[in-house]
């Protein structure tokens, strides 16, 4: 049975359900989950298939919350024109056509739903010069400001704030206008900004070295410049705002499956999904809390629903109506979908288990290559069954040791914010931000207060409404002598969690998945420069893709607070 809390409800309400030209709601959740089901098995007939028990089994593993697709799925499946994917690439290449030719693709993405990641390193840098006009060019941020525009005015139809991901190579003669955009809090608010960071620049920071900016127009080097003086103007403007991130390019693409159809160059906007120019990916999750029975992990009944989401997401590909032939073309070139969890911070909680214990980075690498393992046999089953990628030979599955397998990549590590409260577990693989706190998700403001927390005071005897008033005004458990320390380690919240060990679970998470990890290093409003820059460095060094800081409160417009006034019980359920 199907229960939903009363801020599922309200997010779905706010965003999911559809409504009639009215604006008024004409479906219930259960209504929601049989259409979502229901479009996506009809692709069952494209391979001579009766989608009929397909949709049951959709349905079942939908409507229990044990998974969920990405939020253009839930919101257009069933509808005309329904494009179900979340995340895009579009190329913006050094001429004012290619320019805006992206933006205008890039506009009807988001318009449904979708986010988008792009690369400006191919434009030319600013006061280079224009041969066509004899002017001087304005440079990729330039440019940027008005993608940002543009976003404004589209707002993905107001059912989702819209999202854009910006990438500057690190020797791009620009890096330096564009890593400081974002200390103005008015600018690129629509953008998260990442500079992709080369193996080549990380030896000249290692070594004290310079490393050469060149001008993408000429392949042409312009001048030297310190890596250290970069790097530390990196750290300061994350240190101050969280952007940028850093994305490790070289990296990515030596995990390219690929690599004959090009390069990475972005990835989409919160950084999970490198993709090629006009590649797509279709993302799930699974929650991991729902495969804790009698204190283990339901192993078995995990990897059948591992095969079951994976034969969702290939149907979904075919499914979705794309915005641009180029873009179809190209996600069923390839056919990527992104398997990945959340409800990882409640696992642990219900098997009693701290964040950052050595116990649960061992059972993050024992259940992120157990869920690789079951996707990636998923696929191959379906490639005997429907055929591998059209773009297959000369991938990196094109050799005796590999299976031939129906999707190039299976697995991906997203963020699954909304998600997560519709399924009411953690989000992604992110510890606990706090025990109780406010959200803002539109123009709605949730209270959350963990309910593994209430069960466990109430199940110790210290449950009290001044308890919990208490624990809503700091959000975490610090400090509240009632709550005995082995019960205060596991429910330790991201503020509590040193920045080394945020790293070292995105690493092993990140060591047995296809694309990338979406992880945020939460630093606390003490944390300095210092604690930034290390934590860059050891995230190259334990072999993440990218890596994603943010120090409390040195952001303006932080969705979260603490607050004492609000706690009224356990939430209700329904």
């Amino acid at each position: 049975m199907m229960e939903l809390t009363d801020n599922a409800l309200a997010i779905l309400k706010a965003r999911y359900l559809l409504r009639d030209d009215r604006g008024e709601i004409i479906e219930t959740p259960v209504e929601m989950f049989q259409r979502i089901a229901r479009t996506v098995a009809a692709s069952e007939k494209l391979f001579g298939n009766d989608p009929a028990p397909w949709q049951e089994r959709f349905f079942a593993l939908l409507s229990s919350l044990r998974f969920l697709p990405n939020s253009p799925a839930i919101m257009n499946a069933g509808k005309g024109g329904g494009q179900l994917a979340a995340c895009f690439v579009l190329p913006v290449e050094d001429s004012m056509d290619s320019i805006f030719e992206t933006l205008k693709n890039a506009a009807l993405i988001l318009q449904s739903g979708g986010g988008t990641g792009f690369s400006f390193s191919h434009l030319r840098p600013r006061e280079d010069i224009v041969r066509s006009t004899g002017g001087i060019a304005s440079g990729p941020v330039s440019f940027m400001k008005i993608y940002n525009t543009a976003t404004d005015v589209v707002k993905q139809g107001g059912a989702r704030r819209g999202a854009n991901m910006g990438v500057l190579r690190v020797d791009h003669p620009d890096i330096m206008e564009f890593v400081r955009i974002k200390r103005d809090v008015h600018e690129l608010e629509n953008f998260n900004i990442s500079v992709a960071v080369t193996d080549h620049f990380m030896e000249a920071l290692r070594v004290g070295a310079d490393y050469t900016l060149v001008n993408p127009r000429t392949g042409k080097g312009v001048r030297a410049i310190a890596a250290r003086k970069v790097f530390n103007e990196i750290v300061a403007c994350a240190w101050e705002t969280g952007d940028p991130g850093i994305i490790f390019i070289d990296r990515m693409n030596r995990s390219n499956p690929t690599p004959l159809l090009g390069d990475f160059e972005s990835t989409n906007p919160c950084g999970e999904q490198p993709l090629l120019p006009y590649e797509a990916c279709v993302l799930g999750s699974l929650n991991l809390a729902k495969y804790v029975k009698r204190g283990d992990i339901d192993f078995p009944s995990l990897g059948e629903d591992v095969r079951t989401a994976v034969r969702f997401l290939d149907n979904t590909i075919e499914a979705s109506v794309y915005p641009l032939p180029a873009i179809s073309a190209m996600h069923k070139g390839n056919r990527k979908i992104g398997l990945g969890v959340m409800g990882w911070a409640d696992l642990l909680i219900l098997l009693g288990l701290p964040y950052n214990h050595h116990g649960s980075f061992e059972l993050a690498r024992n259940i992120m290559r157990f869920i690789r393992g079951a996707a990636r046999m998923a696929s191959a089953d379906l490639a005997e069954e429907r055929g591998v990628f059209p773009n297959f030979t000369g991938s990196i599955y094109d050799a005796p040791e590999m299976p031939r397998v129906r999707n190039a990549t299976t697995t991906t590590i997203a963020p699954t914010g909304t998600l997560a409260t519709i399924a009411d577990c953690s989000s992604g693989i992110e510890p606990l931000f706090a025990l109780a706190y406010k959200r803002l998700v539109l123009d709605t403001e949730l209270t959350e207060m963990n309910r593994y927390f209430v069960k466990t005071a109430q199940k110790l005897g210290i449950y009290s409404e001044s308890l919990m008033r208490d624990v809503m005004s700091r959000g975490s458990l610090a400090g509240i002598a009632a709550v005995p320390a082995e019960i205060a380690k596991i429910f330790r919240t991201a503020l509590e969690i040193p920045p080394a060990d945020h790293i070292e679970m995105q690493a092993a998470f990140q060591e047995y998945t296809d694309n990338a990890v979406s992880k945020t290093i939460n630093l606390p409003p003490e944390a300095t420069k210092e604690d930034v820059a290390g934590a860059y460095l050891l995230a190259y060094e334990k072999g993440v893709k990218g890596v994603t800081v943010f120090r409390y409160g040195g952001k303006k417009g932080t969705l979260v607070k603490f607050s004492d006034s609000d706690f009224d019980g356990p939430r209700s359920r329904q």
